[in-house]
């Protein structure tokens, strides 16, 4: 969940109800429709529940990792079980892919650099003792620049479809990547970042604007920054009861702080006249700087 204003030097302010941000990237689809063609800078936040409310936090440069999913193919020869040499087995080739696919990240990329393949779903077979015709599995893969991306793609074809010759098989990857487009890196620029950061801190204080970490998840936020500069930050949603904080049972719940993207997620709406404030204030402080001249 998050909320966006854009900003440009004639003095507008436009708000952004974004569709369709979790997963099918509405950011593409808000700029192909040409609404945002003359802004010069966007904001917006998302909430975090790890936060309390009255607290926002973000980070210069990289911010959120570009993202992608893949879905592999290994098709073979299906038969009975009880006669594996008359079948060519996709289940077994299927696996040391998978096996393999972990390798990218531990002996490809630098270790200073941040990268995830995670293969998350595998289908394959319908019966004890059928070795079935075709395997596919798929997952996400993520870094934190648009050409690290590319990289993970680029290898994860390659070993998905060498394993399964190894193996007698055919391979084939699908990235979906027109019906489930991947998402740019989010990277803050900034300037824009600086000038957010300092509305905000004039709004709720100096100690309540921190320094987030980098994130592995992905925000199609990052269309919007490819195009404009922009600030992303994320706003606390969360409070004593939720966060654990305090003394008996708000404590002992402290290890329960549902994420956002669990069915408890609940959120705390005083967080509500904070995010509100932010907005108007990183707005109204852009365009007094950028006001045209009288002269």
């Amino acid at each position: 969940m998050n909320s966006s204003s854009c900003l440009h030097h004639q003095g507008t302010v436009k708000l952004v109800f974004q569709p369709a941000e979790e997963g099918s990237g509405g950011a593409y689809y808000v700029l192909q429709e040409g609404v945002l063609d003359d802004v010069s800078a966007i904001f917006g936040m998302h909430v975090d529940p790890a936060l309390p409310v009255g607290v926002v936090a973000s980070r210069p440069g990289p911010f959120a990792a570009t993202s992608g999913r893949f879905l592999a193919t290994i098709t073979g020869k299906g038969g009975h079980a009880a006669f594996p040499h008359d079948a060519i087995d996709p289940i077994v080739a299927a696996s040391t892919a998978i096996l393999s696919l972990q390798q990218i990240v531990a002996r490809e990329i630098d270790p200073l650099q941040a990268a995830v393949v995670s293969v998350t779903l595998v289908k394959g077979g319908d019966a004890y003792n059928v070795i079935p015709q075709s395997v596919v599995f798929g997952g996400t893969l993520r870094s934190m620049t648009d050409e690290g991306l590319s990289y993970l793609t680029k290898r994860i074809t390659e070993i998905v479809e060498g394993q399964a010759e190894v193996h007698r098989c055919t391979g084939s990857v699908d990235f979906m990547e027109e019906t489930m487009r991947p998402y740019p890196a989010l990277v803050n620029d900034e300037g824009m970042y600086a000038h957010a950061r300092a509305a905000a801190e004039r709004v709720l204080g100096e100690g309540s604007v921190r320094v987030a970490p980098q994130l592995m998840g992905a925000e199609d936020f990052g269309f919007y920054a490819r195009r404009m500069a922009s600030a992303f930050f994320i706003i606390g949603v969360g409070n004593a009861s939720t966060m654990g904080v305090g003394g008996g049972a708000a404590a002992a719940a402290g290890s329960k702080v549902h994420t956002t993207h669990s069915p408890y997620f609940v959120i705390d709406e005083d967080a509500l006249p904070v995010g509100a404030a932010v907005h108007a204030a990183v707005s109204i402080d852009y365009l007094n700087k950028h006001a045209p001249s009288s002269e």
